[in-house]
């Protein structure tokens, strides 16, 4: 009884769709100096979630479900640092689309965050991918490492337009539930967990993320380019164009997937005035609370 005096239960689905709406606004009106260099930071942070899965795919003894599933987990550590340690991602951006239903913010306002971070992330993670490629990580596992990421970088390359976008609208749905369930949480411990299931759930299934993708391919393209040229696997594909062949469609999929089947699903459902229930007294304290707390550091 005292822990639940304390307000310390999880966030309800309504406050938490108050809590991304708030969130929404604040994203939209970051000066640039700051949302690019939170946006740099996140592109960093899933390239070391890529680089941890890269290792676990690298290793040839383990099995399929094993190798998808603890890989899935270890991926989990980019957005566990993109929300407890504070930065832009864009595709968690996409439930600000919530905030532009409730005409919060202006469409000129989320474009021109959506532009930034995704620039910004993608400068991050390739950044990333050229720090690891100097740092010889391919090298580990007597090579298996870098043949890990050329196999998959043309893999991700070979993918039909059609395939590619609906893998990223099911990519970014499981991430947005992901941050959808983190900001119920109080404490650290509370965001991990939320973020660990939806995060392992889309890498052990083969979807695909964008920013993920800016890490993977490149660092790829470096490392075949050097001569590191996995056995049975066709490298056709593996090029810049085919880079911009697989962001595309990929980036499209993650905005549907995120900004349709999350945030305007939640919007319809909690915030649209005709459906719209009254609230108890104790909720609207702990949103008003929850309100005070919203930064650029809350999940993304």
């Amino acid at each position: 009884m005292a822990y639940l005096q304390l307000g310390l239960e999880a966030y309800s689905p309504r406050e938490i769709t108050e809590k991304v709406n708030l969130l929404g606004v604040t994203k939209a009106r970051l000066p640039f100096l700051q949302t690019a260099m939170l946006g740099v930071l996140a592109g960093g942070f899933i390239g070391l979630g890529a680089l941890f899965f890269t290792l676990v795919a690298s290793d040839a003894t383990l099995g399929f479900a094993a190798t998808r599933v603890l890989g899935g987990l270890m991926f989990s550590l980019g957005l566990i640092l993109v929300s407890v340690g504070g930065a832009e991602l864009f595709t968690g951006n996409n439930l600000m689309v919530m905030a532009l239903a409730d005409r919060k913010i202006t469409i000129a306002e989320l474009l021109r965050n959506w532009i930034i971070v995704y620039a910004a992330n993608a400068f991050g993670a390739i950044g990333l991918a050229v720090v690891v490629y100097l740092a010889n990580h391919g090298a580990m596992n007597g090579g298996a490492v870098g043949a890990a990421y050329v196999k998959i970088a043309a893999a991700k390359t070979a993918l039909p337009f059609g395939e590619a976008f609906f893998k990223g609208v099911l990519c970014n749905l499981l991430v947005c539930l992901a941050v959808w369930l983190a900001m119920a949480g109080h404490t650290v411990v509370d965001k991990i967990l939320a973020i660990v299931f939806p995060i392992s759930a889309f890498v052990a299934a083969g979807f695909e993320h964008s920013v993920a993708n800016m890490y993977f391919i490149p660092l790829g393209l470096l490392l075949a380019d050097t001569g590191v040229l996995p056995a049975g696997v066709s490298l056709a594909s593996l090029s810049w164009s085919g880079f911009a062949s697989n962001l595309i469609p990929v980036t499209l999929g993650n905005i549907v997937g995120g900004s349709v089947m999350v945030a305007l699903v939640y919007y319809v459902i909690y915030r649209r005035p005709a459906l719209a229930e009254p609230r108890t007294g104790a909720e609207r304290t702990r949103t008003t609370d929850a309100a005070g707390a919203a930064s650029a550091a809350d999940p993304q």
